[in-house]
């Protein structure tokens, strides 16, 4: 008898700590609850963020970007961006609801570099020796101004395929980055190919292209012609004869207005739009609606 009652009160032990670890692991793999949307220049505004859904990103998300040099804007700017306005907006790799983590360069390469493929194995390694990662976003280089439409539809392809293997894991889709050729380039036409592929699919979208053809007004610069630097053609004469980030920033007050970053190939006001815009997606992540 004292043989069962020490059995039961085992099993009974047993179960509860079976039952309570299940739970915590359905908690950490849950699925996120932000809605499939596309991320442009109408969500830089950082203001229109609502707190409880930054520090909801920080507890909930754990990220693992993979990225070359034009990528890194939303890094720099990201970094930037806390000392601008403070440890709110912190980053940084590891799992504490003080900082939201991000795993950058967890990847190597990028959605071009080596080719246009082994980004895809890299992620399936990632998430393999990295059970927590629920968000996984990489950014091309410059390869989509070569890219044809038959690699844009390689792309899509292998993102849509992670997606169905990793149901509970977000991936974030991207454009490429202005080049110059304007809205007859190959640039535009690929990248209008990523859009119209993310909008009939109901995919998350960052995009790249449409973030840096806006200034902080709104003004469009891209049938202007702009480049990753942010010049443009002003009288369209077939010169680059301007630049719109530099005309903004000198026309605004510096650390008040925009800040000061790192931001590879292009204007820190560049940097600012893509680190604004990051944590639009980041808050969407972790449940935001965007209104």
């Amino acid at each position: 008898m004292k043989f069962r009652s020490l059995f039961f009160i085992f099993s009974v032990v047993s179960l509860v700590v079976f039952f309570e670890s299940c739970s915590k692991n359905e908690e950490e793999n849950k699925p996120l609850t932000g809605l499939d949307f596309i991320i442009n220049h109408e969500n830089t505004n950082l203001s229109d963020i609502p707190e409880q859904y930054i520090v909801a990103a920080k507890k909930d998300l754990h990220i693992v970007y993979g990225h070359t040099s034009h990528g890194s804007q939303l890094i720099t700017g990201m970094t930037g961006l806390v000392s601008f306005k403070g440890n709110l907006y912190a980053w940084k790799h590891e799992d504490s609801d003080a900082t939201l983590d991000i795993h950058d360069y967890g990847m190597p390469g990028d959605l071009g570099n080596p080719d246009r493929v082994t980004w895809e194995k890299e992620t399936r390694d990632y998430i393999a020796n990295n059970p927590k990662v629920n968000v996984v976003i990489w950014s091309w280089c410059g390869e989509v101004s070569s890219a044809s439409e038959a690699d844009i539809s390689t792309y899509l392809n292998l993102m849509d395929g992670l997606e169905k293997d990793f149901p509970n894991i977000r991936f974030v889709y991207m454009t490429g980055h202005l080049d110059g050729t304007g809205l007859s380039g190959n640039l535009h036409i690929r990248n209008e190919q990523i859009r119209k592929y993310c909008n009939d699919n109901n995919k998350i979208l960052y995009d790249f292209e449409d973030i840096e053809s806006y200034d902080p007004d709104g003004t469009y610069f891209g049938d202007k012609k702009p480049n990753d630097n942010c010049d443009y053609d002003s009288d369209n004469n077939g010169s680059k004869d301007a630049n719109w980030a530099i005309q903004w920033q000198n026309s605004h007050t510096e650390n008040t207005d925009w800040y000061s970053c790192s931001s590879a190939h292009s204007q820190p006001l560049n940097a600012n739009q893509k680190a604004y815009a990051a944590w639009w997606l980041w808050a969407r992540l972790a449940g935001w609606d965007g209104k």
